[in-house]
C-alpha cells in the first residue's frame, strides 16, 4: 500500500489536505478497480479526531477500498467553516473522479464517510452538490461532485440538536443560514443512498439528529439503512479494543462495532 499526503484547492480557492491510502496491484484481479472511501473525521469543529481518521481508512483498505482522510477547516482557522468544509468534500470527489485511472478506483463507487461533526460536513456537502445556488456560485455540476453513497456515524445534522449549551462567546460561530444549520433541509431525490448508525444514549450529538435525517430521506424516497445501538455514547469510532482512549473503556463495544460489517453488507447490496 502507498501512503501519501496531498494538497488540493477547493472551488473557493482554499487549500486543504488529504492523506491517501492506495492499495498496490495484485496481479490479474477479477475486479481491478477499487471503490474509494473518503473519510471525514469529527472533532467538534475545533480538531480532527485521529480515531475517526486513519484507522477507519485502513479498515476500508482491508475490505478492498482505496481510501482518503480529508482535513477540513476548523473554527480556529482563518475564515468561516462553511461553505469551505463542504466544498472540500465536493472538490475531493471531483479530483478522484478525474484521476480514477491513476488511483485505480471505480469513479462510480465513491463513498463519503462522515463522523459526528464530519457527518454534518458530509451531509451538507451532499446538499450543496444538489443546490442550483451553489452550483452557479462555484461553477460545478452535480454529476462531477456528488458521491455515489454516504455513510454517517453518529452524525451532527442539525446544529441545534446537541446535548449541551453553546457558550455565549461562541454563538457567532454557529451559521445563521438555516440551510447550513440543518443539513436535512437540503435532502433531495438525488441525495446519495445513505447508511447511518448512532447510539441511543449519545449525550453529545442527540440521536434525534439521525431521526430527522432519516425522515428527510424517507420523504424524498432516498434509499437508507439506519442502525440505532442501545449503548455506545458518542465518538466510539470502530468500537474496537485497540481504539480505546485511556479512561474511556466504554469505547470498546463489540455490539456497536458491528456497524462496519453492516455497512459493508449494505454497500454490497446497493452495488449489485
Amino acid at each position: 500500500m502507498k501512503v501519501n499526503d496531498l494538497t488540493l484547492t477547493n472551488f473557493n480557492q482554499r487549500e486543504f489536505n488529504l492523506h491517501t491510502y492506495t492499495l498496490g496491484s495484485i496481479g490479474e484481479l477479477a475486479t481491478p478497480k477499487h471503490p474509494l472511501a473518503i473519510v471525514v473525521p469529527g472533532g467538534s469543529f475545533d480538531h480532527l479526531s485521529k480515531r475517526e481518521g486513519e484507522p477507519v481508512a485502513l479498515a476500508f483498505n482491508n475490505c478492498g477500498f482505496n481510501s482518503v482522510v480529508m482535513e477540513y477547516n476548523l473554527v480556529q482557522d482563518e475564515g468561516d467553516i462553511y461553505p469551505d468544509a463542504g466544498l472540500d468534500v465536493l472538490s475531493t470527489v471531483k479530483y478522484f473522479r478525474e484521476h480514477a485511472q491513476e488511483y485505480q478506483i471505480n469513479p462510480d463507487k465513491i463513498v463519503t464517510v462522515g463522523f459526528s461533526a464530519g457527518g454534518h460536513v458530509v451531509s451538507f456537502a451532499n446538499s450543496m452538490a444538489n443546490s442550483a445556488k451553489y452550483q452557479k456560485e462555484f461553477d460545478f455540476k452535480s454529476a462531477e461532485v456528488l458521491p455515489n453513497k454516504t455513510i454517517l456515524g453518529y452524525p451532527l445534522i442539525n446544529l441545534t440538536k446537541i446535548g449541551f449549551d453553546i457558550p455565549e462567546d461562541e454563538q457567532d460561530k454557529v451559521p445563521q443560514d438555516e440551510f447550513i444549520k440543518d443539513s436535512s433541509l437540503g435532502v433531495t431525490a438525488n441525495t446519495p443512498a445513505t447508511f447511518i448508525f448512532h447510539a441511543w444514549d449519545d449525550p453529545i450529538v442527540l440521536v434525534t439528529n439521525t431521526f430527522e435525517y432519516v425522515e428527510a430521506l424517507h420523504n424524498k424516497k432516498v434509499p437508507c439503512e439506519a442502525h440505532i445501538f442501545n449503548r455506545g455514547g458518542h465518538g466510539f469510532s470502530l468500537a474496537r479494543k485497540d481504539m480505546v482512549v485511556k479512561g474511556r473503556e466504554w469505547q470498546e463495544n463489540p455490539h456497536a462495532a458491528h456497524w462496519f460489517e453492516l455497512a459493508q453488507e449494505w454497500l454490497t447490496s446497493e452495488w449489485q
